[in-house]
């Protein structure tokens, strides 16, 4: 008994010595957007709940991330285009926040392209539909970012979508909206 509690206790060390989980500074990492239409564009953030990057021997292995939507705040308008904006983006013409108040990404996939540079491929949920993206993670020092653009109507927002609704003219916003994330951790 007292040989399988020291295996144990020897695979325990050596498991904790060569994978690591850091937890991402929920304060200090955010996720911008921006989104576009025929006449403009509107951009602001949406602040983490929580995330986890997983290494092993110091390589990225794995990771959780998850976005608290009802924090979906724009930066670029004041007063009550602001509040009529913000509204309308949590409502169900868009991220339906009060059915759906987290997305979800999950890295499913990962290909170090360079030092500290990484590929991935990753599960996003999103308004309850799950669907891969890929991107690159560059780290540096205990930060991590990224940018990439998400097709909104592979999630059900199809508010305003050139792709669905003809005669929109003016009134037309773009499929894609761009993200960028700065993780910290």
């Amino acid at each position: 008994m007292k040989k399988i509690s020291l295996v144990l206790l020897a695979i325990l060390v050596i498991s904790t010595l060569t994978a690591q989980n850091k937890k991402i500074n929920i304060k200090k990492s955010v996720i911008s957007w921006t989104g576009k239409k025929v006449t403009g564009e509107h951009s602001g953030t949406i602040n983490f709940k929580e995330g986890t990057l997983l290494f092993e021997k110091k390589k990225l292995t794995g990771g959780t991330f998850v976005a608290d939507m009802t924090t979906l705040s724009n930066t670029d308008q004041t007063g009550k285009d602001k509040a009529k904006l913000e509204g309308h983006l949590k409502s169900s013409d868009f991220f339906n926040v009060g059915g759906y108040k987290t997305a979800e990404l999950i890295i499913k996939k990962i290909s170090e392209k360079k030092d500290n540079l990484y590929t991935i491929t990753a599960d996003l949920t999103l308004k309850g539909k799950t669907n891969p993206v890929k991107f690159d993670l560059q780290f540096k020092g205990n930060t991590a970012s990224t940018e990439f653009s998400i097709d909104r109507t592979k999630f059900g927002i199809q508010y305003g979508s050139g792709s669905f609704f003809d005669d929109l003219g003016d009134g037309t916003i773009y499929d894609d909206f761009d993200l960028k994330v700065k993780l910290a951790f």
